[in-house]
């Protein structure tokens, strides 16, 4: 009988494609996790994984043994989180997953408080780009993801807990420097300095100032934090969510933040989960709390 633990193991192979660093991955030895899958292969009665001594490929039948695979070990894991959802709340393993242009700046001013009330919660951290998040939620490998949204969500649940606008900052002796308000005709002609594509930040500000991805800005930066010292030394202007306004902005007196005339929110944060996911009111009292901090913080 295929066991779950086969399956594991062949899941490992498939995401790195390598036989040893799967084997690190499951903290196994090499010829464990290679003689467990051969003998998988042989119940199976065809391949799952072409090898030889440069690279692994995984074969066609192979590709729908691992999508069953990643079936049952997400539903396997729903058995012991159903399990878990019994005992006090948010009192065992948790994987939360977050997003670079949020986790800087939501952590600090969570974590602390969280620990507080749930001394007992082993929370593991993933910080990954948006859609790396999402497919992580999807196959279980975490249990929730905070998003910014909008952003395409497809076959998972959102539970919005934050909006937020962005601000126009630029440096102290810029041409914008004594405006109140940035207007839309303002960015017109302007290149504005954003992050590098595949982060969802870059499309909410270009939204907020309603710019397309042909409009006149260069996208320098993996950072906000890199972006706003480009600004402070004068090379440019940029676009900062509220929540990063105050530990990047707000103590540096050679920068200046402005207002925009575009009404918001100019972008909504929340969490994501699968739609059968066992401990949905475990997220529910996540954004209770998170609710409560910001608003204490922020407001």
């Amino acid at each position: 009988m295929i066991s779950l633990k086969q399956l594991s193991y062949a899941l490992a192979v498939a995401k790195t494609l390598h036989f040893k660093k799967a084997a690190e991955m499951c903290a196994v030895s090499q010829s464990t996790l290679s003689g467990a899958l051969t003998e998988m292969e042989k119940q199976l009665g065809f391949q799952v994984f072409e090898r030889d001594n440069k690279k692994v490929l995984i074969t066609p039948l192979g590709e729908k043994v691992l999508e069953k695979a990643q079936s049952i070990l997400s539903q396997v894991d729903d058995l012991h989180k159903l399990a878990e959802a019994q005992k006090a709340p948010l009192s065992y393993p948790f994987a939360l997953g977050i997003i670079p242009t949020i986790g800087p700046y939501l952590l600090p001013k969570i974590l602390p408080v969280l620990a507080e009330k749930y001394p007992n919660l082993k929370l593991r951290i993933v910080e990954e780009q948006s859609h790396v998040l999402t497919e992580m939620v999807r196959s279980g490998e975490i249990d929730t993801a905070i998003l910014a949204l909008p952003y395409a969500t497809d076959g998972l649940l959102t539970f919005p807990f934050w909006d937020e606008e962005f601000y126009f900052v630029t440096y102290e002796d810029s041409m914008y420097s004594q405006r109140q308000v940035m207007t839309q005709e303002d960015f017109n002609n302007m290149e504005l300095m954003l992050l590098r594509d595949g982060h969802c930040l870059k499309d909410h500000a270009l939204a907020a100032c309603h710019m397309s991805n042909e409009s006149n800005h260069h996208l320098d930066a993996t950072s906000l934090h890199t972006l706003v010292q480009l600004v402070a030394n004068k090379m440019g202007s940029t676009l900062v969510p509220e929540m990063a306004i105050e530990p990047l902005v707000a103590s540096n007196t050679r920068l200046k933040k402005i207002q925009l005339s575009e009404p918001g929110p100019h972008r909504r944060i929340a969490f994501i989960v699968r739609p059968n996911y066992p401990s949905v009111h475990n997220i529910e009292l996540l954004i209770d709390l998170f609710k409560g901090q910001l608003a204490n913080e922020c407001c």
